[in-house]
C-alpha cells in the first residue's frame, strides 16, 4: 500500500471540487492531507458548448453566499444572471404568486450560471492547489474496489494509465454522481421512485426582455419553467410525461414553439426561437445509507430529486458545507475525519434540510400533476393564500433562497 491521506474525494465534478474548496481552510491549518480522484483528465481542453446552447444551473441565494465565503463569487460573478422575481402560477386557474428580491431585502433570490462557466472556476482552483501542492490529484484515475479497514479507515484500490495501486484514507467521499457504481459494489441501495416524466430542457428567446424574472408554470401534467439566462435568452425546464416525449423532441422548431407557447401562455411574451433540445428521465432516488465507518455519500449519490423548484445542486451544496464542517471540527478535536460517530452527527444535522426540500420538490410535482377539479380548486386556493399572505410567502421565499 502507497500512502495514506486523511480525505479521499471520488470525483472532481462540481461537488467534489466545491469540497475540496470548503476544505481550504482545514489543509492549510491542520496539515489534512487530501486527494481527489477523477475520471478525466483536469489537463485536457474542455469543450466549450455553443454561446446560445449553453446549459446553466439555478444556484440559491444561500448557495451564492457559500462561494462568496469560499472566495469562488468573484470568479463567477460577472457570467451569473440574477433572478430579481420569480413567478409562479397554475396555466388556465386564477391562481398565483410571486416573490420579489425587493421583499426580501436581498439583491437578488439567485443567480443563473452556466454549467460550463462554473465547472472552469472550480477546476481552476482544483489545478492551483494541485500545483501548490497542498492537493493530490489522481487524473485520470479510476476507483476500482473499496474495502474497509479497522480503525473506521477505507483501503481503496485505484487504477490509473500506469497501472492499478493500493492507498488507504480516514475517510472516503463519493460523489461520483448518481450512477455511481461504487454505491452498487458497497450494497448501498436507493429508495426509487419514477415519476414516468422527463425534463426536456432548451434555451429559448421571446419577444421581450426577461428583467431577471423566473417562471414556474404548472401546466397541465407537468411543470414549466423558465429561469433567465445572458442576452435575453432564457433556460426551458419543460417536464414531459414519458409517453409524450418522443413526440416533442421529434418536432421541428416551428412546431414545437407553438406547442410551447400553448402550454405556457403569454405570460412571459412571445416564444421566438429554440436552441437544441436535450432530455432525461426524472425520478426520486436517495441512498438509504449516506455514512458508514470511513465512508460519506454525498451529491447526486446520495439525493437526486426533481428539478421543479431548481433545489437539487442547492441542497448538495449546503450538505457539502455542513460536511467540511463536520470535518473540520473532528480535526479541532483530534478526532480522524472517518469517525462514525461524528458522521453520524453530520447527516443528523442535514437530516431535516434533506427531508424538507426532497418532500417539498416532490410533494409540488404531484400536487400539480393532477387534474380533478377538487384537487385544482384547494391549490389554486392555496397559491392565492399565499400570495396574500406577506408571513407564508416570506418563509416560502426564504426555501427557495436555500436558508
Amino acid at each position: 500500500m502507497t500512502g495514506k491521506y486523511d480525505v479521499l474525494i471520488i470525483g472532481g465534478g462540481l461537488v467534489g471540487a466545491s469540497l475540496l474548496c470548503a476544505l481550504e481552510s482545514a489543509i492549510k491549518e491542520y496539515g489534512l492531507k487530501v486527494a481527489l480522484v477523477e475520471t478525466h483528465s483536469i489537463d485536457e481542453a474542455r469543450d466549450t458548448p455553443p454561446s446560445y446552447d449553453a446549459r446553466a444551473s439555478a444556484l440559491s441565494y444561500g448557495t451564492q453566499l457559500i462561494y462568496e465565503e469560499l472566495g469562488l463569487w468573484s470568479g463567477l460573478d460577472q457570467f451569473a444572471t440574477p433572478i430579481l422575481d420569480i413567478q409562479v402560477s397554475d396555466r388556465g386557474h386564477f391562481g398565483a404568486t410571486s416573490l420579489s428580491h425587493q421583499e426580501e431585502g436581498v439583491p437578488a433570490l439567485g443567480y443563473v450560471v452556466e454549467n460550463h462557466r462554473l465547472g472552469e472556476v472550480l477546476l481552476k482552483r482544483l489545478k492551483d492547489y494541485r500545483d501548490q501542492g497542498l492537493v493530490e490529484v489522481l487524473s485520470p484515475a479510476q476507483v476500482q474496489s473499496l474495502q474497509p479497514l479497522p480503525d473506521s479507515e477505507m483501503k481503496v484500490t485505484i487504477e490509473q494509465p500506469e497501472g492499478a495501486v493500493e492507498t488507504a484514507a480516514s475517510l472516503v467521499i463519493l460523489a461520483d454522481g448518481g450512477r455511481s457504481s461504487l454505491m452498487e459494489k458497497l450494497c448501498i441501495s436507493r429508495k426509487h421512485y419514477d415519476y414516468e416524466q422527463h425534463a426536456l430542457i432548451a434555451n429559448v428567446s421571446l419577444d421581450r426582455p426577461h428583467k431577471g424574472v423566473a417562471y414556474e408554470r404548472f401546466a397541465g401534467r407537468g411543470p414549466m419553467a423558465l429561469l433567465p439566462l445572458s442576452d435575453d435568452r432564457s433556460a426551458l425546464v419543460w417536464t414531459v410525461p414519458s409517453d409524450e416525449i418522443d413526440d416533442k423532441m421529434s418536432m421541428d422548431d416551428e412546431a414545437f414553439l407553438a406547442t410551447l407557447q400553448e402550454k405556457f401562455g403569454y405570460r412571459a411574451g412571445a416564444f421566438t426561437r429554440v436552441g437544441k433540445r436535450e432530455t432525461y428521465p426524472l425520478a426520486l432516488s436517495v441512498a438509504r445509507e449516506q455514512v458508514r465507518p470511513g465512508l460519506v455519500v454525498l451529491g447526486n449519490a446520495a439525493h437526486a430529486m426533481h428539478p421543479v423548484a431548481g433545489q437539487g445542486y442547492n441542497l448538495a451544496i449546503r450538505d457539502t458545507l455542513a460536511l467540511a464542517q463536520n470535518i473540520v471540527e473532528s480535526l479541532g478535536q483530534g478526532i480522524a475525519p472517518g469517525n462514525l460517530t461524528r458522521l453520524l452527527q453530520y447527516v443528523d444535522g442535514q437530516k431535516a434540510d434533506q427531508k424538507m426540500t426532497l418532500d417539498f420538490c416532490d410533494g409540488l410535482v404531484k400536487l400539480f400533476s393532477r387534474q380533478e377539479l377538487p384537487v385544482i380548486l384547494a391549490r389554486n386556493l392555496g397559491l392565492t393564500c399565499l400570495d396574500m399572505s406577506r408571513e407564508l410567502k416570506g418563509r416560502f421565499a426564504r426555501k427557495a433562497m436555500g436558508f
